[in-house]
């Protein structure tokens, strides 16, 4: 969890994006507290990589849906990325991150 986070390349969970959306609405809120206490305007300086980082997260989540990463865009589609599951087998952007559908299965017969 958490390989390459500054990456627009490649797929990742559902899990992952939550938990990475839920860090970023947590970290907001503290910077915006420590703005308002401390009367500090600059702090919002602080927002724009946690930013960064949300916006290549969710890009690799639309690529985990099989969509562009500018899906992002569209209006209500970040519920689409919290809700979806991932699409089964390995698509243009990548394998399947939870192993489903990319051969792993056919290197397992036989070992159990």
């Amino acid at each position: 969890m958490f390989k390459n986070i500054f990456s627009f390349e490649g797929r990742i969970r559902r899990s992952e994006h939550n938990f990475t959306l839920l860090i970023y609405l947590v970290l907001v809120q503290i910077i915006q507290l420590l703005m308002e206490s401390l009367n500090m305007p600059l702090l919002v300086i602080l927002i724009f990589p946690l930013l960064y980082i949300f916006i290549a997260q969710s890009a690799k989540r639309c690529h985990d849906l099989g969509n562009s990463g500018w899906y992002q865009l569209i209006p209500f589609y970040g519920l689409v990325l919290i809700f979806s599951d991932s699409k089964f087998g390995p698509n243009k952007y990548g394998d399947n991150p939870k192993g489903e559908g990319n051969g792993s299965e056919i290197n397992q017969i036989g070992t159990e």
